[in-house]
């Protein structure tokens, strides 16, 4: 810890989860996060874990099932049609109740779709992509650096919630490398125990997990219960970046690497006189308020850019609520907004005042 590292962000997430105490990983290869799952594969023997290749992505999210079941800290990662194999099990898994995380580097589609990298997958992410009415905490990091420290939280948030937690990046973030420093490092041996988990273990019962119950009324109860905690998770766990938001009157909303490249228009924007500024939701669910309503009052207008067809922009009105005028630009499929580009955006917004 403290030496900064130079590495690919698939990798860094990688070793991320293994210095947050996960040593179970199971996965199917799909690019562009193929090294996710390489490096696992090397990683894990050496520190005493198991990493194993489902024969799908179906099979390896029912693997995480079984290994979080048992108490320890699992994950998995894929890409976007990957991720949406799996739907089905992770809907088990919040019925379950079972911690776990679930790395997804979006690439562009729908179906197969290409290889470059997108945001369309925020839907799936934050409005429950499998069955059942359920909520997935979805971090959105925009640099590897903060991909790497949203490991660790990622593994605290799931298991303190008991309940999967989705890390939600794009193709740029898996496959870019930057240097990274890993400031913690948590033995599995240290982490509280879990009383409800399957299996023996000293002064456990022996419990049963499961999300099948054929009582209507049972299973309401159970589905309200399911409310309360995601109740507080929308309490306590929303996470959230301003930048140059002071007397900003044109607001950038965005969030990964668009967020990331959308900081150096709004430089340039300020050098020019225009007033910029960025909310860049780092938590996709739950999603911020705090700052909508803070920058409201002196805002003229809200510029939603997304690497999709818009989607976080329907988010983004219901905290506006029509007081400001919404503009939404997009980029489905697999292209890059550049600075120049955004920078256009918002030079043509104060032109056309």
């Amino acid at each position: 810890m403290g030496e900064r590292i130079l590495m690919k962000g698939a990798e860094a997430c990688a070793e991320g989860a293994i210095r947050a105490g996960c040593r179970f990983f199971f996965g199917y290869p799909i690019t562009p996060q193929n090294e996710v799952a390489g490096y696992m594969s090397r990683r894990l023997p050496e520190v005493g874990g198991v990493y194993l290749q489902g024969e799908s992505e179906v099979a390896s999210i029912n693997m995480v099932l079984g290994a979080s079941a048992s108490g320890v800290r699992a994950m998995t990662s894929s890409s976007s049609p990957g991720i949406s194999l799996m739907q089905e099990g992770i809907s088990y898994m919040v019925g379950c109740q079972l911690p776990a995380v679930i790395v997804n580097f979006m690439r562009g589609g729908p179906g197969l779709g290409g290889i470059g990298p997108a945001q369309s997958d925020y839907f799936q992410a934050t409005k429950g992509g499998g069955h059942g009415d359920y909520n997935l905490v979805a971090f959105a990091p925009s640099t590897i650096q903060e991909l790497v420290d949203l490991m660790k939280e990622a593994f605290e948030v799931a298991d303190r919630y008991r309940n999967p937690v989705m890390v939600l990046a794009d193709g740029i973030i898996a496959q870019m490398m930057e240097a990274v420093e890993f400031k913690y490092q948590v033995d599995p041996r240290d982490l509280p125990p879990k009383p409800w988990a399957v299996g023996i273990a000293e002064g456990r019962p022996k419990n049963i997990i499961k999300s099948l119950d054929l009582i209507p009324e049972n299973l309401e109860k159970y589905n309200w219960a399911l409310q309360e905690k995601f109740k507080k998770a929308r309490e306590n766990e929303v996470r959230f970046e301003e930048y140059m938001l002071e007397g900003a009157e044109t607001v950038l909303v965005c969030f990964g690497t668009v967020a990331r490249v959308a900081k150096k228009s709004i430089e340039e924007a300020r050098k020019r006189g225009i007033k910029a500024g960025l909310i860049r939701p780092i938590t996709l669910w739950p999603f911020p308020q705090e700052p909508f309503k803070k920058v409201i009052p002196q805002a003229r207008r809200f510029l939603v850019l997304e690497m999709n067809a818009g989607q976080m922009v329907e988010d983004v009105k219901l905290q506006v609520c029509n007081s400001r005028p919404i503009i939404f630009k997009g980029k489905p499929g697999g292209t890059v907004f550049t600075p120049s580009e955004i920078l256009e955006f918002i030079l043509s917004l104060e032109e056309n005042q």
